[in-house]
């Protein structure tokens, strides 16, 4: 019998879209220290799939249609996108533990990413940040660094 999910694989595995998947790549790479592990590309270089991982966590990434816009670019043309937007939150997005979120935060904004909260001590034990990436996909970086009981939050 098979492995389900197959070895290497968690269970759950963020898809991203991409306008420019080679660019997003390098800068995920650079920004936030993500490892690429994947890349399926055509002939003419368009990247059908890709795949990035850090620690046991991965997520994949493609560009579905040469119509998708990016949520920067959909924010520049549609006026609720940009009303949501204007909070620092991770509506929709991912949340990543690293080992050192203070020392991440300074490469991710050294190398440019859009810093919509500085690190912060939570109520839950964990301190984190939010940011956008270079397309204005945006993520949250945590570092659980105590327990706390739940009715304490």
């Amino acid at each position: 019998m098979e492995n389900n999910p197959p070895d290497n694989r968690p269970r759950i595995i963020p898809m991203m879209a991409y306008e420019d998947v080679a660019g997003a790549l390098d800068w995920l790479a650079e920004a936030f220290g993500f490892r690429e592990r994947l890349r399926f590309e055509e002939p003419d270089g368009w990247i059908t799939h890709a795949e990035m991982e850090m620690g046991d966590g991965v997520i994949m990434l493609a560009n579905p249609t040469p119509d998708y816009q990016s949520p920067r670019r959909h924010r520049e043309a549609c006026e609720p996108a940009r009303t949501w937007s204007r909070v620092p939150y991770v509506i929709d997005g991912l949340l990543v533990y690293v080992d050192d979120v203070d020392k991440h935060f300074d490469r991710a904004r050294d190398v440019g990413a859009t810093i919509l909260s500085e690190p912060k001590d939570q109520t839950y034990g964990d301190r984190n940040y939010r940011a956008e990436d270079l397309e204005g996909q945006r993520w949250m970086f945590a570092q659980h660094i105590r327990e706390v009981p739940k009715e304490e939050w």
